[in-house]
């Protein structure tokens, strides 16, 4: 019995080197073009990951990274024994969880209304209004949200005055901060990340839509019974992708949007390294604060993909 067993191993082998040797010569210069996005991927963002080391030792300079000496886990109990730990968290898990309800449905509604509407000049432009935005670079988003926020000279203040209404410190009011960072980065992401969307309802067989017209049914039946299934495995990746990435915040953004009287609000994780480890030279306890966040969104990103597969037969593997 373990004979036959080892044979049928050995036989399983063989066949797996003679399918992939037959692969390669058939596609080698697929595997050539590999080549190139497989090193980056190792030099750029495997062996970084070596760095990560000095989250359990008291790492400086000289002594370099093998040569420091060894702490354990004193940094992360540190951090977890710091006042400020839980507002950090908080304020990343808050302003994440809103920017996810915000920016998820809304790429999906526009695609569904861009679809319902025919090739003409309004559907063009729309689209181009609703794209142009994603390639305007961060620094001026936020100076244009600074100048049009500003309490003395902002068209928006201005706007209130006109009205009678006094003027508002819109970037001094940490209540104020999330929305003000998640509806700018809905108004700058949107119709980009509506392309995905568009691209799945454009692979829909239009005899669907002509079956459904002879039945009689309203432009919001064909939505809920044709485009969403249609799209559906699409929407389950892209919610895996974006809860993977919920701790996940980009620092740019938010660290040019912060001034003192924000900080309530707007100090998240991202930002708090950044000052630890940049600004006050502190890198093996900002190492530790960033593994940390890394550890829970490898960790969210296995259980949402794992309760995808099981409800909807779609994941990432």
């Amino acid at each position: 019995m373990d004979q036959s067993l080892d044979g049928s191993k050995e036989i399983k082998k063989v066949t797996q080197r003679h399918l992939a040797k037959r692969s390669f010569q058939r596609h080698w210069q697929l595997y050539i073009l590999m080549i190139l996005p497989v090193l980056y991927f190792i030099i750029f963002k495997y062996v970084p990951m070596l760095g990560a080391v000095i989250a359990f030792k008291d790492y400086n300079v000289v002594q370099g990274i093998i040569d420091s000496p060894w702490v354990g886990w004193k940094h992360f109990e540190n951090f977890f024994n710091n006042p400020v730990a839980w507002d950090l968290i908080r304020n990343t898990l808050f302003l994440s969880l809103y920017q996810l309800a915000v920016t998820f449905p809304l790429p999906i509604i526009l695609a569904l209304a861009l679809n319902e509407i025919r090739d003409g000049i309004f559907k063009r432009s729309v689209q181009m209004f609703t794209y142009a935005p994603y390639f305007i670079s961060t620094v001026v988003i936020v100076s244009m949200i600074i100048l049009m926020l500003s309490p003395r000279s902002g068209i928006v203040n201005n706007l209130l005055e006109v009205v009678g209404l006094d003027a508002v410190n819109f970037l001094g009011n940490s209540d104020m901060f999330r929305s003000i960072f998640v509806w700018s980065d809905a108004w700058q992401i949107t119709g980009y990340s509506a392309i995905i969307y568009l691209a799945a309802l454009a692979g829909v067989d239009s005899q669907q839509y002509e079956a459904a017209k002879i039945d009689g049914a309203t432009r919001l039946q064909k939505i809920w019974n044709i485009d969403l299934p249609a799209i559906m495995p699409t929407i389950v990746i892209i919610m895996i992708l974006s809860v993977g990435n919920l701790m996940a915040l980009g620092f740019e953004k938010v660290y040019l949007l912060q001034n003192p009287l924000n900080l309530g609000t707007s100090e998240i994780l991202q930002t708090y390294v950044y000052k630890m480890g940049i600004i006050n030279a502190d890198f093996s306890f900002a190492t530790a604060v960033g593994l940390f966040n890394s550890v829970i969104n490898l960790i969210l990103l296995v259980i949402v993909n794992t309760i995808a597969k099981k409800v909807s037969g779609n994941g990432l593997w």
